[in-house]
């Protein structure tokens, strides 16, 4: 097997290198790359490699740039320093990543991981889940809305992010649920609610809601792998996640 590490700490990519070759003496680690630059160049004349242990924060930027320009034909394991809003991302996306300090046995695990995926791996696949995945953590830099302000008749009412009950739409009219059950018309459209809400809280169950974790009363099994769910306050709709939208859905639950 043939590993590159980009890491920009001397002593974390030796103790990460003696770690993998204690694992397997058998594995030939190509290159250490400790920046962004030195990335580029390599990625620009070197043979793929098996497998790809890279560090996030490097001394001149975030090793993301290298692929953006250079998608990733060869699966990425991750590592960095625990940021919840990363570590979701890559959950959701289902891309492997090691929490510093590496532990032998993560490190075990991780590689075995890689091995039993390794025949059906498809680089144009990886490729594209890499890219969702950058699009993903692009997102979670932007700000957030803490509040919406809603019309109540005459009046306009500001609603915390967190008296927010669940979003849907209805008739092509979005409409904000607070956790009081009452409804107020919003003027977001679904697709801009889902980009403006936090994605550690909301989460977009299908075509017609986006609810916030607290507002998930019961989930259910449903027939061909979907997902039935209760909300609260109740809907008079049923609310399913689709089988495709299933793992996303638990790993978010799980963040």
């Amino acid at each position: 097997m043939k590993i590159l590490i980009i890491e920009d700490e001397y002593p974390a990519a030796e103790r990460l290198e003696k770690l993998i070759k204690k694992l397997d003496p058998r594995v030939e680690v190509c290159a250490v790359l400790e920046s962004v630059e030195a990335g580029r160049k390599w990625f620009a004349n070197a043979e793929p490699v098996d497998l790809i242990f890279s560090d996030i924060q490097l001394a001149d930027g975030l090793s993301f740039q290298i692929f953006e320009e250079f998608p990733a034909h060869s699966p990425i394991i991750f590592t960095t320093s625990y940021d919840e809003y990363a570590i979701k991302a890559f959950r959701v996306k289902s891309i492997d990543y090691l929490l510093k300090p590496i532990k032998a046995p993560e490190l075990a695990e991780a590689i075995r991981k890689y091995e039993n995926i390794r025949e059906d791996f498809s680089p144009k696949a990886y490729a594209r889940k890499v890219e969702t995945l950058l699009d993903s953590l692009e997102m979670t830099k932007r700000p957030f809305k803490t509040r919406f302000l809603v019309k109540n008749g005459e009046q306009l009412i500001p609603i915390n992010q967190e008296h927010v009950a669940y979003f849907y739409t209805a008739n092509e009219m979005a409409c904000l649920v607070a956790t009081d059950g009452r409804q107020y018309l919003v003027d977001y459209k679904l697709e801009e609610l889902e980009s403006l809400v936090d994605p550690l809280n909301f989460f977009r169950l299908n075509r017609q809601f986006i609810t916030r974790i607290d507002a998930i009363q019961k989930i259910h099994t449903y027939f061909n792998g979907k997902l039935k769910i209760e909300l609260r306050p109740q809907t008079s709709q049923e609310v399913v996640v689709s089988r495709d939208k299933a793992p996303a859905f638990k790993a978010w639950l799980e963040t």
